[in-house]
């Protein structure tokens, strides 16, 4: 693992360990194993260091699972039951990859308190986020059309997100089930 790889992995475990507050740039290039420099070399400062360990973190952990659910969905006998079964049980998901859940939500506040720079990386994250649930989406259900496919990224983007803030917010209420959102979706469309 390269200086870069290592810083990003150690942000991750100083974060987990004592929160964004709590870490230094000196922890992370300690737990890094590297100098304290090369924080500087690889992302200029220890925020976008930080920005960029939870944007991606997030972005595996929860899209590899996340697009696995949407291609299992894909087989179900309609588009409004492929989208209850991709958002059923979404809270376990979540449970699964706490930490990563909690410090993405963390990172998302601190970014957007953050440099212009920072705001401009969180928002070209989030257009690749919507592009690569689009083209999932789009290879699931090729008959829509490139517009349909987009808005579906769209929505499943701001669902994930939103899903996730509610689970951190009220932990003790469940979250709304796929059948739920499925039957919102369907009635508004009608």
């Amino acid at each position: 693992m390269g200086n870069r790889q290592a810083l990003l992995a150690a942000a991750r475990t100083c974060v987990y360990l004592r929160g964004f507050a709590g870490t230094t740039a000196r922890d992370i290039a300690t737990e890094a194993g590297v100098s304290l420099a090369a924080i500087g070399y690889h992302f200029g400062t220890k925020d976008r260091l930080l920005t960029e360990a939870f944007t991606e973190a997030a972005g595996h952990l929860m899209g590899d699972e996340l697009a696995e659910r949407i291609r299992a969905a894909a087989r179900a006998r309609s588009r409004a039951a492929a989208f209850a079964d991709t958002w059923t049980g979404i809270g376990d998901l979540f449970t699964r990859h706490r930490d990563a859940i909690v410090a993405s939500a963390e990172n998302l506040i601190r970014g957007h308190r953050s440099t212009t720079a920072d705001q401009r990386h969180m928002a070209t994250v989030h257009e690749d986020a919507v592009a690569e649930f689009a083209a999932l989406v789009g290879d699931t259900l090729p008959t829509l059309s490139e517009a349909q496919a987009r808005a579906i990224g769209k929505l499943y983007f701001v669902l994930i997100n939103g899903l996730a803030m509610q689970w951190i917010s009220d932990p003790i209420s469940p979250l709304p089930t796929g059948e739920e959102l499925a039957t919102a979706v369907v009635a508004l469309a009608h």
